[in-house]
């Protein structure tokens, strides 16, 4: 529905946008443990899950033709794959899933929240045309929660003060090197992240010929010796949470808010910090393409409580200010 209406720019993306086919999904594969979920309301697979999507070549997510999404993950009792599609039309959409590995039913066990049940949308007004037209435009909208910091926090510190595209690629082939296959069916090339103690031992060549500095491998290395303290932030409070987090040293406000809006899909997790989102966000609601982060939280405290949502939204919207400058120039410390 939203693909009518708006543009599929990098700022839709940023703001959890996935394209998800309009299929019914399929037969489980062999050994896969099954659930069905029936939502109180519509649920859009592609914009609750797609903020989970690291570029679009994402080891451990894909999207399939027959309308389904594939996560591979590495939950509290082991890697796991998941399978997500709707199998049903109507107010009563059911939800199909099913799991592979070690992790199978800690996955399905956590389907609701990962597809926001614990997310109540109908608290959310409206107070500017644009949030309005994006909200009434994306009734299927649910905030993600994941209950796993790791997986979204080591990737977030891979995205620090570079482009996407350098952040996406470093991710890929970390993943892909020292992770380790999906279980359940191959033929989508998924890959489970490394645990805590493979991201502990990666050496320092390595990370350089991934395009990773040593302030971001040093702050990733630091996290994951405390892996089992920050994993506990997911059933946190927002405020706790937090300083859990940045009680690490590399770890700052932008990134534990990008970290917790996944792992425990707070609605007012704003991010701030963030070199293009006030711009964003001053430009598409008072025209106002220089606003720095006081002006955004400004203009985003008649959403107190959902301000995350909020921003969401108008990313969603994908109204951008129009370029001055050239694009960010990519980069590669792996070719020195």
């Amino acid at each position: 529905m939203a693909g009518r209406f708006d543009p599929l720019n990098r700022t839709a993306v940023r703001g959890g946008r996935t394209d998800v086919p309009p299929g019914r999904g399929g037969t489980a594969g062999a050994g896969a443990v099954e659930r069905r979920w029936t939502p109180e309301g519509p649920v859009d697979l592609g914009l609750t899950l797609g903020p989970l999507r690291r570029g679009p070549a994402d080891p451990t997510f894909r999207t399939t033709p027959d309308g389904s999404v594939w996560r591979a993950t590495r939950t509290p009792d082991g890697p796991a794959t998941l399978r997500v599609s709707r199998t049903g039309t109507g107010s009563g959409t059911e939800i199909g899933a099913e799991a592979w590995g070690a992790g199978a039913g800690w996955l399905l066990d956590h389907l609701p929240a990962l597809l926001g049940a614990g997310d109540d949308p109908a608290v959310f007004v409206p107070r500017h045309r644009l949030v309005h037209a994006s909200h009434r435009r994306r009734p299927g909208l649910r905030l993600t929660r994941t209950g796993l910091v790791l997986e979204s926090l080591i990737p977030t510190v891979l995205e620090q003060k570079v482009t996407a595209d350098e952040a996406y690629r470093a991710w890929r082939r970390l993943v892909r090197q020292y992770g380790e296959p999906a279980p359940g069916p191959h033929g989508l090339n998924l890959h489970v992240m490394p645990d805590p103690r493979t991201w502990a031992i990666i050496p320092s060549w390595d990370w350089h010929r991934a395009g990773v500095d040593a302030k971001r491998s040093d702050t990733i290395v630091r996290a994951v010796r405390v892996a089992n303290r920050l994993e506990e932030a997911a059933a946190m409070d927002l405020p706790e949470a937090a300083r859990r987090l940045e009680a690490v040293p590399g770890i700052g406000p932008w990134t534990s808010a990008e970290t917790l809006q996944r792992s425990n899909g707070h609605p007012d997790a704003v991010t701030t910090g963030d070199l293009h989102l006030p711009g964003i966000i001053g430009y598409a609601l008072a025209g106002d393409r220089d606003a720095d982060d006081a002006a955004m939280l400004e203009l985003l405290a008649p959403y107190a409580g959902q301000r995350h949502r909020a921003a969401r939204l108008i990313l969603l919207a994908g109204r951008t200010p129009p370029r001055r400058t050239p694009r960010m120039p990519r980069g590669d410390i792996g070719r020195f």
